[in-house]
Parts: C-alpha cells; sequence; structure tokens
C-alpha cells in the first residue's frame, strides 16, 4: 500500500474507526430540498449518522473538511471493464467498424487479464469519484475461466460497491449477426449459466456490495429467443435487465431491416421495458419513444464520451428526465472511453447538452444529481445511495477545491463540473476509505500499471 505525499498525514481515524466526522467542507447533499451547506457529516460504521450546519462533534475521528467540497460517491451505471486493457485500438472508427475491429482481441481475454483489467479501471473510477459501479460483462471464451468471478473479486480489492451483469451474445456473423460466431455462446448454456451467476453472486440484502444483473449484448448480437428468455430469467429472480440500445443510425437500420420496426419497438416486444430495465445510450430514440420510456419508468444509461468519440450522437437527456425516464451516468467501455473518468461524464453530460440544446439544456447541478441520484435510481438504489442523508449508506467523495485550478471560483459545485479534475482528497465507500489524498489505499497503484501494461502485451500478442 502506498504511503501518503510527503507532508500529508494519512486519514488513518477514517480508516481504523467505525466513527468518522467530516467537519468544515461544503456539503452538496442532493436530499429532497436539494440542500447545500457548509457544516459537518457524521458517520457511524456503514451509514451517515447526521448532516448538519457548523461544526460537528470533536473526538479523534475528525476529518479536516476546511476548503473542500463534499458530495455523494458518484454512480457508473455503464462499463465494460475487461476493455480497460485494450484502449487505444480503432481509435477513428464507427462503432461497427470499432467492433470487428476489437471482437478478435477479446476473443483472446482470460481470468488473469480480465482481474487485472478490471482493477485497474475500478480503481481508476474510484479516483474519480466513484463509490458504485456496474459493469456489462459479455464476452465468455470458451478456455478464458471464470472470468466474472475474476472481475468481481477485483471489485472487492479495490474496495467499490459493484453491480455486474451477467452478459451474452449467441448470434453470430453466420446467423446475421455482428460478431464471429468464435465468441458466441448457445443459448441454453447462457441462460443456466447466467442463472448460477445470480445464484452465487447477488446479494439483495439491504447495504448490499454485490447484485448482479442480467444484460444480453444488444438487438445485432443477441437472438430475440434469448432476449425474452433472459427478462423472464431475470424478473422470476427478481433482478435487474440492461442492455445496448439506439446507440447507432446502424443499429437502427439494422433492427428496420431484420425486425421491420424500431430497436425501443423490438425491445418491447419482448418485454424489455418497465422500472427494472435501464439501457446504454439511448442516442436515437424519438420523441414518441421517449414518452414511452418516461411513461414505463425504463432507464438510460448516458454515455456521453464514448457516444462522441465513436460519433454516435448524444442522447436528448433534457427530453428524458422531462418525461419521467431515469437519466444516469455511464464511460462506457474503457476502449472507446480512454479516460475511464465518471466525474469526467458529468462536465461532459453539461457541455454536450447545451452545444445541442442551448444554455439550459443542462444545469451544473442536473449532471450532479444524474451522476448521484440518477445513478441510483438506475440500479434500484436510490434509497440507500445517491444522496448525502441519515440512513443512507457512507458512500461519499470530498473534493479538495482549494488548490490553483478552482480556489477563486465562485461556486464550488460549478468548480467540480465545470473546472479541472480537482484531488479527491477523500473516497468513503461503506465508510471505509478507498482513496485518501489523491491515491489508492486498497490497492498499489503503481503495481497495477505494470499489470495492466503486461495484460494488455498479452491480448495483443494473442491476436496476431
Amino acid at each position: 500500500m502506498k504511503s501518503s505525499p510527503p507532508g500529508r498525514a494519512p486519514l488513518a481515524s477514517a480508516r481504523g474507526s467505525r466513527t468518522t466526522v467530516i467537519d468544515g467542507a461544503r456539503i452538496a447533499t442532493m436530499d429532497a430540498g436539494r440542500r447545500e451547506l457548509t457544516g459537518h457529516v457524521v458517520v457511524e460504521d456503514n451509514r451517515i449518522a447526521s448532516v448538519g450546519e457548523g461544526p460537528g462533534p470533536q473526538g479523534d475521528n475528525r476529518i479536516d473538511g476546511r476548503g473542500c467540497l463534499l458530495t455523494p460517491g458518484l454512480v457508473n451505471t455503464h462499463n465494460h471493464l475487461y476493455q480497460w486493457v485494450t484502449r487505444g485500438l480503432a481509435a477513428d472508427n464507427t462503432l461497427f467498424e470499432w467492433l470487428t475491429t476489437l471482437y478478435p482481441v477479446w476473443a483472446g481475454i482470460d481470468e488473469e487479464t480480465v482481474n487485472a483489467a478490471a482493477q485497474g479501471g475500478l480503481a481508476w473510477l474510484a479516483r474519480t469519484g466513484c463509490t458504485t459501479t456496474t459493469d456489462h460483462h459479455y464476452v465468455f471464451p470458451r478456455d478464458g475461466g471464470d472470468v466474472l468471478a475474476a472481475e468481481i473479486e477485483a471489485a472487492r480489492s479495490v474496495g467499490l460497491r459493484f453491480h455486474p451483469t451477467r452478459g451474452s451474445m449467441d448470434l453470430g456473423r453466420s446467423s446475421g449477426g455482428l460478431p464471429p460466431d468464435d465468441v458466441v455462446e448457445d443459448r441454453d448454456r447462457i441462460l443456466a449459466a447466467t442463472e448460477q451467476a445470480i445464484d452465487r453472486w447477488h446479494d439483495p440484502s439491504p447495504g448490499s456490495m454485490l447484485r448482479v444483473g442480467v444484460a444480453p449484448c444488444s438487438p445485432f448480437s443477441v437472438t430475440g429467443g434469448l432476449m425474452r428468455e433472459a427478462a423472464e430469467l431475470a424478473r422470476r429472480k427478481g433482478v435487474r435487465l440492461h442492455t445496448h440500445l439506439a446507440e447507432t443510425e446502424d443499429e437502427d437500420d439494422f433492427c428496420r431491416e431484420h425486425f421491420g420496426c424500431s430497436p425501443l419497438q423490438y425491445a418491447e416486444s419482448l418485454g424489455w421495458t418497465g422500472a427494472d430495465v435501464w439501457f446504454a445510450h439511448g442516442v436515437h430514440f424519438d420523441d414518441t419513444e421517449i414518452k414511452r420510456l418516461g411513461a414505463t419508468s425504463t432507464g438510460v444509461a448516458h454515455c456521453p464520451s464514448s457516444n462522441a468519440r465513436l460519433g454516435s450522437g448524444i442522447a436528448k437527456v433534457a427530453k428524458l428526465r422531462e418525461a419521467g425516464a431515469p437519466v444516469g451516468l455511464g464511460v462506457d467501455g474503457a476502449a472507446s472511453n480512454e479516460a475511464g473518468s465518471l466525474l469526467e461524464e458529468v462536465r461532459h453530460a453539461v457541455l454536450f447538452a447545451r452545444a445541442s440544446g442551448g444554455p439550459q439544456a443542462m444545469t451544473v447541478r442536473d449532471a450532479l444529481e444524474i451522476a448521484t441520484l440518477g445513478g441510483a435510481t438506475l440500479l434500484g438504489r436510490q434509497e440507500e445511495i445517491g444522496s448525502i442523508e441519515p440512513g443512507k449508506l457512507a458512500d461519499l467523495a470530498l473534493w479538495r477545491m482549494d488548490t490553483l485550478p478552482h480556489a477563486d471560483i465562485t461556486d464550488p459545485v460549478a468548480a467540480l463540473v465545470l473546472g479541472a479534475p480537482p484531488p479527491l482528497e477523500l473516497l468513503l465507500v461503506d465508510g471505509r476509505p478507498v482513496v485518501e489524498h489523491d491515491r489508492m489505499v486498497t490497492v498499489d497503484e503503481d503495481d497495477l500499471a505494470t499489470r495492466d501494461a503486461r495484460a494488455h502485451r498479452t491480448l495483443m500478442e494473442k491476436a496476431r
């Protein structure tokens, strides 16, 4: 474990104690009244005990929050962690071109590369304010070992609250799909493996650190039969549903050619709308479909950086929220968003919304809400995370706002969202420190960098 930077004392009281007081910070609570105050937060065990103006209780477990902004931990609602070690490939391609280039590389993943990639991606998510993340893993090579277990172990070691989804592909190129036949699976095997993953890993209890979802990949890589049966399985087991939808115009063309309808019409015909469903991207929903999403409380994971990187377009977030559809943020896979920073998605959500919809299309506080409560709602955890309120889980991000890039910015929320990424003074997940003084305390960042570089080289050699 790395020591704290010179001149900075470790926050040992927070790490070793079950009671923590963060004092003197500006606090963006994201509670029902969206209160913002200068005061204190008391954490007992893994939950928030109190929030208030002015100084908090004194004692050995006090963290000086002066000069900082305290927010709820950010929630990442779409990712592909295995892609962390395949960044920088097909950098100038469309989605379909990018996928066909990368499928042969991803066919070589195994437990070791997935664990290394997941640790790297999760550690950087933590360093950018994320306390809860999903993952959509849909590539299961026949000789790759237990890759889902490998990423679950990575999340445990990093210390993030984790919502992995068991993805799948059963529509290979020979049957009219996009992926090569050697990376797809048999439907019966997929359904059996998905149910086994839920039984083995899913923890529905309050405060859970690990919940599993069901996530066939996309309309162009999954048969309608698998989509329908996966939805039935998820609802029988009481878990959530996730897939890519309406990401590109190519996908829209594919669905109209093969199914005679739009991607959303196709998904809805297979049982894929409702409060237990969230789609990744949602760039190309029309106004009628947006109203339908709102009416059914179907959610959307907005991935602005990935959508821009691949030239897919920008989701109509303001219209989705106005219609009542829950919206969260996602970094997407690192191979289509090399930064992998959740805080960057908050900034890009605002800038891209305003670039296409004008200066009132999204406020900085809208963006923070989407990144916290919005994401929590997509995952069905809004009663536990996403705001700073007594009784909620102590998933908190303390950002240092008194250094050169931010010290003279009047509004600390605007400074966080629109300014340069600030140092992360402290990240608590379930009341325990994961980041202190802008460095990981659960894993060694330098070791991870070395391990990820090695995993990248191994994959590229396999793909030759």
